[in-house]
């Protein structure tokens, strides 16, 4: 399958609709209503370009259709649509393939989210920054008013993400979202679930296929009337990550289409090697300086470990944030986990050299010592530089970037 085309900004005058904000309802006829005309003025008001509200009913067994299909008739940028089986996921799988608006949205019908954040989740995708963008209530900025248990359950449900699926981005949850058409018309057939994890599997296959995902920190007030089934939910989740999980272990994840044209990758590939090559200069002037102060206390084995440890932490962080381009704390303990583990190859590598050497040339000189170690670290280099790319900071990582919380 052909890769996606680089992003390109929209044009900025259109007359057909640029923005469709789906709303996801399943027996809401107490708030529909309300809460459409609420995000009807707002876009009227606030959004510059063409936009669609369209009302996806899930099986609502309520006035909900009927409030629904009024609410179309009476106000002319909003639709609605019905199915006729329950699901959150599959509610937005139908309307958002079913639309032809360059830039797709969904946000809960209890608009929990403020408004006001709107439209700085859709400005990237419309400039062309971003492929997803996604509302967080666990960044830095983000305001959240809820009680202790939903923050119990939202924090060890993203922190479980993290620890098993690896994932970059911080609420996988958060009831507001949006996604460039031609993104999610390659994603949204990859995606099988169908309820409340559709959110969390649509964006594990975005990351793993290195897509820019951006992330909004928003103002978010907890709906105290939610009816949402938080055990039958989280089990769900738990198979949901469980599955994802082994399609990961098997290399199985379908990203085949999902990746941007080569022409970008292959910058990107350029200046990671440039700036790869100039933090290992550093490090490597680090390191024989380091060797040399030690190497008489301790001898040369000893003196090569710890040399090559503190280098190498210092390394991983400064590959991290200026060869890879993350910021923030996130995932920050587990790349310089995985770093250590590669530093355990160079180690071995200069080990070994060294080892050679005595055994060759016993009592042999510091400057051959450093000579020989230098070489050593040279050769190490590249299998550093692969695992760090591969491995350690992998494409999935880098497009989206650390929310630093």
């Amino acid at each position: 399958m052909d890769h996606l085309p680089l992003r390109t900004p929209l044009p900025a005058h259109q007359r057909e609709p640029v923005l469709d904000v789906v709303v996801p309802v399943h027996n809401e006829e107490k708030d529909l209503e309300r809460s459409v005309r609420r995000l009807h003025a707002h876009l009227r008001e606030t959004f510059p370009y063409p936009f669609r509200i369209t009302v996806a009913d899930n099986a609502s067994t309520d006035a909900t259709p009927a409030i629904a299909a009024r609410l179309a008739a009476e106000l002319p940028e909003t639709a609605w649509l019905r199915l006729a089986e329950k699901g959150r996921g599959r509610a937005l799988h139908t309307a958002w393939s079913a639309s032809r608006a360059p830039v797709l949205a969904y946000l809960d019908v209890d608009l929990s989210t403020d408004l006001a954040a709107l439209l700085p989740l859709v400005a990237p995708l419309i400039s062309g920054h971003s492929d997803i963008a996604i509302g967080t209530r666990l960044a830095r900025g983000a305001r959240v008013v809820r009680g202790p248990r939903r923050e119990v359950i939202s924090r060890c449900y993203n922190v479980l993400l993290r620890s098993t699926l690896a994932v970059g981005f911080s609420d996988a949850q958060c009831g507001f979202k949006a996604v460039r058409r031609d993104v999610a018309e390659r994603l949204l057939p990859l995606v099988r679930d169908s309820g409340w994890f559709f959110d969390t599997e649509l964006l594990v296959i975005a990351e793993r296929a290195g897509l820019r995902i951006h992330e909004v920190p928003v103002d978010w007030v907890d709906d105290p009337d939610s009816r949402v089934d938080i055990l039958a939910t989280a089990l769900a989740d738990l198979r949901g990550i469980a599955r994802i999980g082994a399609a990961l272990a098997r290399g199985t994840l379908p990203t085949a289409g999902l990746r941007r044209g080569e022409e970008r990758r292959s910058g990107a590939l350029a200046g990671q090697l440039l700036r790869f090559g100039a933090v290992g200069a550093v490090s490597t002037l680090g390191y024989v300086l380091l060797y040399a102060l030690l190497r008489p206390a301790t001898g040369a084995q000893t003196a090569n470990a710890v040399a090559l440890l503190v280098c190498a932490l210092a390394n991983t962080a400064a590959n991290r944030r200026l060869t890879f381009g993350l910021r923030g704390r996130g995932g920050a303990l587990r790349h310089q986990a995985k770093g250590l583990l590669v530093f355990l190859v160079g180690l071995a590598l200069t080990s070994g050299a060294l080892a050679v050497l005595h055994r060759l040339a016993p009592g042999s000189a510091r400057s051959a010592e450093i000579a020989v170690l230098v070489a050593a670290n040279l050769a190490a280099t590249l299998v550093r530089f692969l695992l760090l790319r591969a491995w350690v900071f992998p494409p999935a990582r880098r497009g989206t970037g650390s929310p630093g919380a």
